[in-house]
């Protein structure tokens, strides 16, 4: 039971690694971006390709994942995303739709269809028991990794100098621009934040997840399941909601596993039929 719990703590921590940079673009930037996932499998593919093309370790290539997909969100956001931000919520959906499938048949063009492998180097292979409890080496380590990140981002969006200018922002373009901040360099660089966690959370979770060219499409619910039962108002509440669905997920295949993920499906509805808002928003 307790291994089971574990495991369902460290797949609900790469589901809010993978899910928090939409929770960001969602809730601070008001942008509805369901071509994240594309943006994770980018990072999934360069930690892949880095190892099998380049010879690179498995911990070298995990910056790689997080800049190579920050530098493509820098650039779809000056090139694209900025000229819909002012549009209707349905304008996002259906453009970032249409990436998320120019991304799919892009990789399968150049790349192929098969399912990529990751070759874990042997210190984050295995299990080892503590009080009886089997704990996987490398699903620690992604619990590590994610708690690590997720103190990092509340800290910034409610410490410092950036995260007031962000919020400022979003409330208040117009005004903020009076004020000196430079809203259009704000909302690039919390784009290209969000874009580069979701390409190290696709780089963490190739060896759980899988990894192909339908990727996005794949787990893109997953993303959207986590940010609203979570809510988009704060960091937590994605963190809490993707803890609650990873556990319920593990819980659910083990018990269940004539069920699949019906489980968290129901779980979601009975959770938005009570808040609607979210799990964890704010009034």
């Amino acid at each position: 039971m307790l291994t089971l719990l574990f495991d369902g703590i460290a797949y609900g921590m790469l589901l809010f690694v993978l899910a928090v940079g939409l929770a960001v673009t969602l809730g601070l930037m008001n942008v509805i971006n369901l071509a994240h996932g594309a943006f994770a499998m980018a990072g999934g593919y360069v930690t892949v390709l880095a190892m099998d093309r380049l010879g690179a370790p498995f911990l070298a290539t995990l910056p790689l994942a997080f800049l190579i997909p920050a530098l493509l969100g820098v650039v779809a956001e000056r090139l694209l995303y900025r000229r819909i931000y002012a549009r209707p919520h349905l304008d996002h959906v259906l453009f970032s739709i249409a990436l998320v499938f120019m991304a799919v048949a892009g990789v399968d063009w150049l790349i192929g269809s098969q399912q990529q492998i990751v070759k874990l180097p042997e210190y984050l292979q295995g299990r080892f028991e503590i009080g009886g409890v089997g704990i996987g080496r490398y699903r620690l380590f992604i619990v590590v990794v994610c708690v690590v990140l997720a103190l990092a981002l509340q800290a910034v969006l409610a410490r410092t100098r950036f995260g007031s200018r962000l919020r400022a922002a979003v409330d208040d373009p117009r005004v903020a621009r009076g004020l000196g901040i430079d809203v259009d360099r704000v909302f690039a660089v919390t784009f290209a934040v969000g874009s580069g966690l979701a390409g190290l959370g696709g780089a963490l979770g190739a060896e759980v997840l899988g990894l192909d060219p339908t990727f996005p499409l794949k787990f893109m619910i997953y993303f959207l399941i986590v940010v609203s039962v979570g809510g988009t108002t704060t960091i937590t509440g994605p963190l809490g909601a993707a803890l609650l669905l990873g556990i319920a997920d593990v819980a659910g295949k083990y018990y269940v596993p004539q069920l699949g993920a019906f489980v968290v499906y129901v779980l979601m509805v009975a959770i938005l039929v009570w808040r609607p808002r979210g799990l964890f928003s704010r009034a």
